[in-house]
Order: structure tokens, then sequence, then C-alpha cells
């Protein structure tokens, strides 16, 4: 037999939440995929020093590592491998082991060090062989190395992928705080100026500013001109004589001017409280390593675990001439790049803000980057740049309105909304408790169901869960199609704003049919998809998703802690979500399920028989690790038949003793308190994308709108690009109407690296549903089965 390939895992750098989580995917992967995993301790320092700092892995080594803070295996600064002897006693530790290939997690600088040294290996070997360490035969495997890279920064800092592992888990930690901040500031009317991480990149700084509402940011990419002093103090004091009571200013630790002179927190300080200016009392509050610490959240072990497995299949199909690869992703995929392009790309933008040429620095950022930008200085300055406001004619009074059951993010869009609705001079108008309210209490006294935003009031709900002006899953046509009519033209509205889940999208596709019959329905109508279950059709991505999955993964977390402290347990988890496995499956990669059980697949007994089996061969094997809690994730509509309760109680009882199981049923808990940062930043970018999509047919445009299909669209984030698709698109060729999802999906292929790193073995897949004149006819005999 040949010799089994041996590849080591390192971690350099600064530590980022997820590093562990790519630890445990590559160790896994690279043992399904047949190979020796090793990892080496303390990074560069590690691989200079060899010994037990390089240590082989076996597959419960790295059990329980997704939900652990930091890198468990160390990253260190070595001095020693600048040098060419470090170098070489580097490459001497890895043919000791017989190791060839070298999977690395850490920034540009431990990725470009570790490019160096693939480049170098080949006259590195010459010179072991020069010296009489080993001789040609023995080194004659190992001609070649090949390398891997993975970025794991919290400043989201490298070109060329939409996200690094470990940066939503630090911008989570920043808006925790701020959240907390914000609360002390209003109660004592004071201003804080908060700093955060980020020396060439204010990507942090800038999604806090956004998913906070801050009332300001200072960004390395983009300074103020000359006189942000001015700027600030006009921002600060329109916000306080509207009546608001706190003031958050967030800035990055490589803030400039626009003469590359250093902008610190005291500076900020000092001219808020400047007793001949605003005269605020303000405080200091810089996060430092807080930002680092903690567990990743659910987006960042996702990222970590698929980059992880893709890493491992990377490294094996490489060739000497295969150019080092780093791992990205890419428009929901995850793929390979040249490492020294992206490293070098992401050198540019730190020489363009050192030589001042900052147009080109936000160029060089992806589009996301400068629209939430915008977006940013749009929500903070409401009503005050009056060259944004429209022709009096051409203003609009458009109604918002939330329909389906309350998802993170819902406030966070309606706040973006009306933000730029006032910017523009549109009238933006609440319809509370979605068509119910509309259509039964808009005439309430005192307060009815349809009445204008109170600016002061919404633009508190940048972090606030849930739904401010209530939801309701009603469609149009129970709450009476021609009354809806009716009152869309009582209260004169120009377009329509829908934020919901799939209930939000059959009301659109209602609307949009009864144009015939009821011309006042001829408004553009757009739905921003918001649901935990991201169930829409027309988009990857609903509001409230990212929110739900974090509030399961740390759910998860308690209760397989509670597993692995009675050691054979197995808790069965039911996940909400609807017809579409997304959360459990996401779930289930978050936290490392041994099974996760969907409606698209379904369940079987003979699955049930096999997972039960395998159960026990686990148990069986375990002799006393700590960790030995199990998770099984089903979706609460998997089957008809088997209940998370019931598969606890089968399991239990073909346990004979051996373990024992529970069910957990987090419910609604799993709808979120306060929003994550990805979903109030999505919230905000595809809120005002909305609005300007809805501005674009004006006032009384009831012909143009009856004959143009983008007049009802779904709002969608499709790969990298955000896309308007038109209703009847979507309704015709993209909707699974039965099963109320949509007919492909993304996410699909995760299941399968789900139950590979898991350790789930192969099942009997359960057989598809006959229906319909199939069903019965193969029930009567006269077809065969």
């Amino acid at each position: 037999m040949a010799a089994k390939k041996k590849i080591a895992i390192m971690t350099s750098g600064g530590d980022s939440p997820g590093m562990n989580g790519v630890v445990r995917a590559c160790v896994r992967m690279a043992i399904h995929m047949g190979c020796d995993p090793y990892v080496i301790y303390e990074g560069y320092e590690g691989l200079v020093r060899g010994g037990d700092l390089i240590r082989k892995m076996e597959w419960h080594d790295v059990r329980g590592w997704l939900s652990e803070g930091g890198t468990l295996i160390g990253t260190a600064r070595c001095m020693a491998f600048f040098e060419r002897a470090g170098r070489l006693a580097a490459a001497k530790n890895l043919i000791s082991q017989g190791i060839d290939a070298l999977i690395i997690c850490g920034g540009d600088g431990s990725l470009t060090g570790a490019d160096r040294f693939r480049a170098e290996w080949p006259s590195l070997i010459q010179e072991l062989e020069a010296n009489g360490e080993y001789t040609a035969q023995q080194l004659a495997p190992y001609r070649h190395l090949n390398i891997v890279g993975l970025v794991g920064s919290i400043d989201n800092d490298l070109s060329g992928t939409d996200a690094t592992i470990g940066c939503y888990s630090a911008l989570s930690r920043i808006c925790y705080a701020v959240d907390l901040i914000e609360a002390t500031a209003s109660s004592h009317s004071r201003a804080f100026v908060i700093e955060v991480m980020g020396r060439h990149c204010g990507w942090l700084a800038l999604m806090a500013g956004v998913a906070t509402g801050a009332d300001f940011t200072f960004i390395p990419e983009k300074p103020r001109e000359d006189n942000w002093r001015e700027e600030m103090c006009s921002i600060v004091e329109h916000h306080r004589k509207q009546g608001k009571r706190k003031t958050i200013v967030i800035i990055a630790e490589g803030a400039l001017d626009r003469h590359g002179n250093k902008i610190t927190p005291e500076m900020v300080k000092d001219l808020l409280a400047d007793k001949k200016g605003l005269g605020l009392d303000t405080r200091i509050t810089t996060l430092g390593h807080v930002q680092r610490g903690g567990t990743a959240v659910a987006y960042d072990r996702m990222l970590a675990t698929l980059q992880g497995v893709e890493a491992v299949k990377a490294v094996l199909e490489a060739t000497p001439e295969t150019p080092t690869c780093v791992i990205a992703i890419n428009e929901n995929k995850i793929v390979r790049k040249p490492l020294m392009q992206a490293v070098q790309d992401t050198k540019k933008v730190a020489k363009a803000i050192e030589s001042q040429d900052f147009d080109l620095a936000m160029g060089l950022r992806d589009t996301e980057f400068s629209e939430q930008y915008r977006s940013f200085m749009m929500t903070t300055a409401v009503q005050m740049n009056k060259q944004m406001l429209l022709p009096e004619k051409e203003r609009m009074k458009i109604g918002f309105i939330n329909v389906g059951a309350p998802a993170g993010g819902m406030n966070a869009a309606v706040r973006a909304g009306v933000a730029y609705c006032l910017s523009r001079g549109h009238e933006p108008v609440a319809i509370y408790n979605g068509f119910a309210g509309f259509a039964r209490h808009h005439g309430d006294k005192p307060l009815g169901a349809v009445r204008s935003f109170d600016w002061l009031e919404v633009d508190g709900w940048a972090s606030k869960g849930g739904s401010e002006i209530g939801t309701n899953r009603e469609l149009p046509s129970e709450s009476g199609m021609e009354t809806i009519a009716n009152l869309i033209e009582q209260y004169q509205f120009d377009a329509l704003f829908i934020i919901g889940g799939f209930e939000a999208f059959h009301a659109v596709t209602q609307l949009r049919k009864a144009r015939d019959d009821y011309p006042s329905l001829c408004i553009p109508i757009t739905l921003l998809p918001a649901t935990i279950s991201n169930n829409v059709p027309g988009t990857e991505y609903s509001l409230g998703s990212d929110t739900c999955l974090n509030e399961l993964v740390e759910y998860c977390d308690k209760i397989k802690q509670s597993a692995s402290a009675t050691r054979r347990r197995v808790f069965v988890i039911e996940t909400q979500g609807g017809r579409s496995g997304y959360v459990a499956t996401l779930g289930g990669l978050g936290v490392g399920a041994s099974a996760v059980y969907t409606p698209e697949e379904g369940v079987s007994l003979d699955m049930l028989a096999d997972d039960v089996r395998h159960l026990k061969e686990v148990f069986a094997q375990d002799k006393g690790q700590s960790r030995a809690g199990r998770l099984i994730l089903i979706n609460e509509k998997a089957s008809k038949v088997y209940s998370a309760r019931l598969i606890a109680e089968i399991l239990r009882e073909e346990a004979h003793g051996r373990f024992e199981s529970r069910e957990g049923i987090p419910g609604h808990m799993q709808q979120g308190g306060v929003p994550s940062p990805m979903d109030r930043c999505r919230a905000v970018r595809l809120a005002i994308r909305c609005i300007q999509h809805l501005e674009q047919y004006g006032r009384n445009m009831h012909n143009r709108v009856k004959h143009d299909p983008m007049s009802a669209t779904v709002i969608g984030i499709k790969g990298a690009s955000v896309v308007f698709t038109p209703v009847t698109t979507v309704e015709e060729d993209e909707t699974d109407w039965p099963n109320r999802r949509p007919k492909a999906a993304h996410w699909l292929g995760m299941k399968e690296i789900v139950d590979i790193l898991g350790g789930r073995p192969k099942y009997h897949v359960p057989e598809a549903d006959l229906t319909g004149i199939k069903a019965k006819d193969v029930k009567r005999g006269i077809e065969p089965l």
C-alpha cells in the first residue's frame, strides 16, 4: 500500500474566532480523504522548533472545537522564520514527519511568509542534502511543498473575499458593546467616542456605525473633508435639537484626516466636550482585545468549516505548477484564488491610504463597502442635505407594511427606508399590524393603523428586535381584496414597501394579480424578504436568518455542554424553518451535529435504525474523553410522524441503557432578541435600494405600472449581486408552492459536509412520497410498487 499523504495545519498571526473550526474541518476532512492530519502548535515558532510541537491528530482530538474561541493550537510571532536558517529548520522538521502539504490560517503577513517558504522549498531541500542531513533518496518524495492559505482576520481586510474568518464575530462583539453603552449614554445624555480595531481597514468601524445607528464614524479609507470638525458638530447638534439624548461616534484605530494626520479619540472627545461648542459630557471607550475574544458566531463557523473542507481538497489536488492559493468566499460560493494576487491587492489599499489617494482606497474595497458608506451617510444626516430633496411633484407617499412572523432586521429596514424617504422629501407612512390592521383598524381613534412615522422614535430602532409596526400573517385576499384596494385609494398611496417572509411574497403575488380588477393596485410594490426560515424565492438570503442561526447555535452550545457533562447523552433538537431545511442544515454545520433531518430529504425508519447503530458504535468506542455529548437537529416539518420527542424516545429505547437521549425545543427563541449585525447592515442596504427602486416610478403612473413586470418585485441577494426580480418570474419559475420554498437552494450541498464532519456513515435515504393518481393506482395494485 502507498503511504498515506500527510497534511499539516497551523494558525498564525493574530487569533480570530473560527480558527478552531478551520482546524477541526481540516483534520476530519483529511481523515475522510484517507490522509494523516498533523497540527503545528504555536504557528511558525512551532514549525521552526519542531519536536512535540508537530503532532498527529485523531478524529476525536478536535471534538467540541467549534464552540471554542481563539486558537487551541496557539499562535506566536517567530523572528527565526524571517532568517533562512529558520526556514531550513522548518523544512527539516516537516520532512522528518513525512509532511509535504501545509494549510495555514492567518493574516496577509502569515500567508506571504508561507508563499515565500514554498518558493524557497527546492533550494532548502538541496541544502539539506548538501549538509548531509538526508540522502537524495530520502528527499525524493518531498521535492515539492504544497501550501493552501485561509484568511483568519477580524478586520476583513483581505482583497478578493467577501468575508474573512472571524470578522462577523468581532463585529458582533462591537455591536453588543455599543448597544450596552447606548443605554448609559441615553440615561445621562452623554456622548461616547468608541475606538475599534482597524489600522488600514475601516470595515469594523463602518459596519458597526451602520448596525448601531451611530452619529458619526471615522475610517482610514474615506477621511472627512478638511472641515470634519464642523461637519461632525453640525450633525450631532442637529440630532440633539431633534431631541436625541445620546451621541455615539465610532472611530477606527487607523483613522486619518485628508492630509494623513492621525485623528485620535481624544481629539474627538475634546471637540464634543468643548464648552464653547456642544459642551457634551463625553467619555472614551477603547474596546481593544474584547473584539477578538469569545466563541465564533454562526456565520464564522460556517465559513471556517466550508473553507477548511475546501483547503484539504485544494492541497490534495495541487501540483508543483499550481500557484499557492487562498480559499475565499464570493457570491455565496467557496472559491480558490491566487494567494499573492490577493495579498498584493490588499497592500495596495494601505499604500493608497499612505499616499492619500483615498478614492483609490475606496475603489479597491468591494461594492458593498462603498454602498454601506453611502447608506450610513444618508441615515445619519437625515433631512440635512437639501440637495437630495426631489421636486414637489416627484415626491411620493409610500406605505410600509410588515407581513408574516417577526424577523431580526425588520426594524432596521424600516428605519433605513424612512430615513431615505425623509431625505428625498417622500412621505413614509406606517401600516401597523399587516393587512389585518390595515383592513380593520385603519380608522381607529385615537390612533389608527395608518399613521406617519416620528423620526426621533424610528431613529432608535436600529438595534431593536421584532417588529415595532407590528406584523400579521393575514393575506390581502383574507382581509378582503376590495377593502385593501379601496384603502390604498383612500390614503392615496403611491407605492408599497413590504417586508416579510413567504406570506409577504404570497401577498405581493395576490396584489399583482388583482390589478386588472382594482386600478388602485397599479402602484409599484417591492418585497424585502425577512424570515428566519430563509425560504423566500428570488433570494439566497432573508433578513432574520442570521439572527436565528446565532440564537440556535448559542442554544445548542449550552445543550451540548449538558450532554457532554453526562458524557453518553444525545439531544434531539427541533428547529424552526417551515418546509425549508436551511436552519437545521446551517445550524448542524455550526454546532457539529451527528445528524440533520430536513423536509427536503425526509426521515425513515431505516434511516433512524442506521443512526442508532452509529451512535451505539460511537459511544462504545468512547473511553471517557470529555465533550462526548451528541446533537441531532430535526426540522419541525421534516416528518409528519417522527417528531423530536418520538426520535428521542426511539433512541432511548434502542440504546438499551447504553446511552441517554433527550429532546430540546428552542421554539420561538430562534426568532432572536437583538438582531445580528449582519441582518442589521443588510437591512439598511437593501431597504434603501428598495425605496430607490420604487421612486423611479413617481406618482400617478398607473398605466406604466400595470404593464411593467418590474413594478412588482422581490429584492434579493443572488451571489454577490443585489437584484430585483419580477414577481411574475419568481412565482412561475422559482417557487415550489406546495412546500412554500424555492425550487433550488444554494445551501443544499452543505448537508453532505455536516454528515462527513459529524462522522455519520452512509444511511438509507428515504423514498420519495407518491402523490396524486400514481399513488392511488399503486395502492389499488394497478401499477407496480
